[in-house]
């Protein structure tokens, strides 16, 4: 019995199997219900019983070597497969390397970040999962704002509330909360609003936002570095303008227009024949948000500007239809392949 137990191990180390079929047959001859070995513990009553303990150790110790041998034939068989399938037809032309191209979202915002860089500008990033006081509360959002109702946020819980960040303003509040002034920070980033999906808008979207504040920061100063920033990024002749409007956040607060590129000021479909297009917001920081962050408003003042990054690129490249950069069209995306 020791001696068919020897030659069946011999058997089993030099097993192939270059096949299914041949795997099939090693596992139904060797290892199935019917195979050697179940044969083998068959004839356990056949032993004498006072070697049936030797004789039950030898077959389990084969059977483990028979099912991990039929684990190392089919490995071996599956990475033979797969090595065949990714096979490379040497008599095929080659297929070229092609280059990436940078998206225009991408650089659009590192164009922006450069520009405020070179002013003393710093940039601060944060979550986007945000609660009220970061993303309402401490921005001098009122509890009965619309934007603090469902249809104008994605909420992910309620009491406390929790939702994707409406816009990067809640980055400039970590800011606050955690570094004394003089602050100069810009907040780009992905921002969500929940809004119908348009050549116009889009429920996810891109922002970037700054802070300035010091002792006696002023009106002038922002209009001074949004006035910089609009002929860095659109050219030296850019004008702008700026109308009242307002912002919970920022009072006085203003609309910022630039004249437009296309036409020149002169009025075209574009800036609608006024000659001017809007870009964002601004304003001095309301003495709440400051407060609220920690910031004695009587000591410091400062100004906030904000922007839709997706806005500035549609005007930069005149490009019509807001849904082009989420939807990974390659016919769009290589026409930046020179940026």
């Amino acid at each position: 019995m020791l001696e068919q137990i020897k030659k069946i191990e011999e058997q089993i180390e030099k097993a192939t199997a270059a096949t299914k079929e041949d795997l099939e047959n090693f596992r139904v001859g060797v290892v199935g219900r019917k195979g050697i070995i179940a044969d083998l513990f068959s004839k356990m009553k056949e032993v004498a019983p006072e070697e049936r303990k030797t004789f039950g150790q030898t077959v389990n110790a084969l059977k483990n070597a028979a099912q991990e041998k039929f684990q190392e034939l089919q490995t071996s068989l599956e990475d033979a497969q797969a090595s065949d399938i990714n096979h490379h037809d040497l008599t095929l032309p080659n297929v070229p390397n092609e280059m990436g191209t940078v998206h225009p979202i991408t650089k659009v915002r590192e164009e922006i970040s450069r520009i405020f860089e070179r002013v003393g500008f710093n940039i601060s990033e944060g979550p986007e999962i945000e609660d009220d006081w970061h993303n309402f509360s401490a921005l001098n959002f009122p509890p009965n704002h619309p934007a603090r109702e469902m249809q104008d946020t994605f909420f992910l819980e309620k009491d406390p509330d929790i939702a994707l960040r409406t816009h990067t303003s809640s980055v400039q509040v970590r800011v606050m909360e955690n570094q004394k002034p003089p602050i100069r920070t810009l907040s780009p980033g992905r921002v969500y609003r929940n809004e119908t999906i348009s050549a116009r808008a889009h429920c996810i979207f891109h922002q970037v936002e700054g802070l300035y504040i010091d002792k006696n920061v002023s009106f002038k100063d922002l209009k001074d570095t949004l006035y910089y920033f609009a002929k860095e990024f659109f050219g030296p002749n850019t004008k702008i303008r700026l109308r009242p409007s307002y912002f919970p956040f920022t009072e006085p607060s203003a609309e910022l227009d630039v004249s437009c590129t296309v036409c020149s000021g002169k009025g075209c479909n574009i800036c609608k024949y006024t000659g001017w297009v809007e870009i964002g917001g601004c304003g001095m920081v309301d003495p709440n948000v400051l407060k609220a962050s920690g910031i004695d408003p009587e000591e410091y003042t400062g100004f906030a500007f904000g922007m839709g990054i997706e806005r500035m690129t549609m005007l930069k490249y005149r490009i019509n239809d807001l849904r082009l950069f989420t939807e990974n069209d390659l016919r769009f995306l290589r026409q930046f392949s020179a940026l």
